[in-house]
C-alpha cells in the first residue's frame, strides 16, 4: 500500500511539475512577444491578455496542488501549538478531512459552473470557447482534495513527508 500511495503521489507530482513548466514557458514567451510586439511595431496579439490571465489561473490551482503535496499550502496551526504531540495525529486528520470536504464542494460548484458555461457558449476570444480554460476550477479544487487525502494515507501508513519548523532561507528547497 505504502509503494501504491508513494508512486501516486510521485506521478501526480511529475505531472504537475511538467505542466507548470510548460505553462510557464508558454506565458513567458507570449508576454516577451506581446512586449516586442506592441514596442516595436505597435501591433500584439488581441487575445494574449486574455489567454495569460487564464494560464495564470492554471498555475495557481497546480501550484496550490503542488505546495499541498509539500505540506506548505496556507493554514493555521494554532492547533498545533495547543494540541499534545499523542493528538496531533488525528486532529491533523480531522483537519485534512473538514479541508478535503471543501475541496470537494468547490470542485462540484466549479463544475456546474463549468457546465453553464458550456451550456451559454461563452466565447473567450474569436471564436475560442472559455470552458476549456477554465476546467482547471473543477480540476484544481479535485485535485487538491486529492492531495490531502494522500496526505491522510500518507500519514496512517507512517510515510508522512518532515516539514521545517519554521520559515527559514535554509528550509525552502
Amino acid at each position: 500500500m505504502e509503494t501504491l500511495v508513494r508512486g501516486v503521489d510521485r506521478l501526480l507530482g511529475w505531472f504537475e511539475n511538467g505542466i507548470v513548466i510548460a505553462i510557464v514557458t508558454v506565458m513567458v514567451v507570449l508576454a516577451f512577444s506581446q512586449v516586442v510586439l506592441r514596442n516595436v511595431f505597435q501591433e500584439g496579439f488581441l487575445w494574449g491578455e486574455i489567454f495569460l490571465r487564464h494560464l495564470v489561473l492554471w498555475v495557481g490551482f497546480l501550484g496550490a496542488s503542488m505546495a499541498t503535496r509539500q505540506n506548505k499550502h496556507i493554514r493555521i496551526d494554532l492547533m498545533k501549538r495547543y494540541t499534545p504531540p499523542g493528538l496531533m495525529k488525528w486532529v491533523a486528520t480531522v483537519i485534512d478531512l473538514v479541508t478535503m470536504f471543501i475541496c470537494g464542494v468547490l470542485a462540484k460548484a466549479g463544475w456546474e459552473f463549468l457546465q453553464a458555461e458550456i451550456e451559454y457558449e461563452t466565447i473567450l476570444f474569436n471564436e475560442v470557447p472559455a470552458w476549456p480554460f477554465q476546467l482547471i476550477i473543477p480540476i484544481g479544487f479535485a485535485l487538491i482534495g486529492f492531495r490531502f487525502f494522500l496526505k491522510i494515507l500518507e500519514r496512517f501508513l507512517g510515510i508522512e513527508q518532515e516539514e521545517p519548523d519554521e520559515f527559514t532561507p535554509e528550509s525552502i528547497h
